[in-house]
């Protein structure tokens, strides 16, 4: 990127939040403190009002706005393929707000670009898992948690404990959501458990936001999903599959903690960091005639327990 276009994208990047940072400036763009003073500095000589205040960032004055944007292709493109995915994986509500967004976004595109996109429209499409969550009609429950988290305002929750079959009243401090394996969960904290606690979108039946306020106390969500799998233990796991059946693999080798693969004459060998040595294995034995372990020993161990375990279901009394 050359000059020019960073100074542009610099001065956008800072009408996108309150306040920038300098550091954030010099990650996105790799380039150094230094050379992130000097653009602001150009920027400040071109008439721009940009406020600095040490130790917090930098911000523009309040009422500025450049003319409005042109997009490229490329980022209409990245959009409407965003639409899809919005759509298909938030609640109602959310993707209602993205549609209306997109709408303001193809009112300042060029008459191409506008011709682009609808020609493009109906060849995206996001098709759901059969297994996929089915939140209640009445609920939206994502942008109600994300007006929460903004607002810092206590929750109150009808939520489905799954391990003992039955419905709980929960009061709770909103940190963060995130999607993981075809869910939408909530990480708050619990004032009944006095925990830290991780809340499924498909259990949650009725989710009600309080007048009450929250002290801000609680880790981002960054860091405490970082912490969180620094407790996972992994384990490094290698296998060997035949050709014939590596295709069949399919996406559920990400769902097992798939790392990489080399093709070999005899096969595929397959590295993965297994959070279950139990849960890889039952997965290994629906292609085991197909594929040997390589390591590690405990690995094989847990895949014969459980094969004498079928093999003296199967006897015949």
């Amino acid at each position: 990127m050359n000059r020019i276009d960073r100074l542009s994208a610099i001065l956008i990047q800072l009408q996108s939040r309150r306040t920038i940072r300098a550091q954030d400036i010099a990650e996105r763009f790799e380039i150094s403190l230094r050379t992130v003073y000097r653009d602001i500095r150009s920027l400040e000589e071109a008439g721009i009002p940009i406020i600095g205040e040490a130790g917090v960032g930098y911000s523009l004055t309040d009422g500025y706005r450049l003319p409005p944007i042109m997009f490229t292709r490329e980022e209409a493109t990245a959009f409407i393929t965003a639409e899809k995915l919005v759509v298909g994986l938030t609640d109602t509500a959310n993707g209602n707000s993205y549609s209306s967004a997109l709408y303001k976004i193809r009112a300042v595109l060029k008459s191409a670009d506008k011709d682009h996109l609808e020609n493009l429209d109906d060849r995206i499409e996001f098709l759901k898992a059969s297994r996929g969550p089915e939140l209640h009609s009445h609920q939206n429950p994502l942008q109600t948690i994300l007006n929460a988290i903004a607002k810092k305002s206590v929750m109150q929750l009808n939520y489905f404990a799954y391990y003992r079959q039955e419905h709980t009243l929960r009061l709770i401090e909103p940190i963060g959501v995130f999607y993981l394996d075809n869910y939408w969960h909530l990480i708050a904290y619990c004032r009944e458990r006095k925990a830290y606690r991780d809340f499924r979108f498909d259990r949650i039946t009725e989710i009600v936001t309080l007048s009450e306020n929250y002290p801000d106390r609680h880790p981002s969500l960054k860091n405490y999903l970082r912490d969180m799998f620094k407790e996972i233990k992994l384990v490094e796991v290698s296998i060997k599959v035949s050709k014939e059946a590596y295709p069949y693999l399919a996406q559920q080798k990400y769902y097992n903690g798939y790392v990489s693969e080399i093709h070999c004459q005899d096969g595929v060998e397959m590295q993965f960091l297994a959070n279950s040595l139990e849960g890889f294995a039952r997965w290994f034995i629906t292609f085991a005639d197909h594929a040997v372990v390589v390591h590690p020993e405990e690995l094989l161990i847990k895949i014969k327990c459980i094969f004498s375990a079928i093999a003296k279901n199967l006897e015949i009394k």
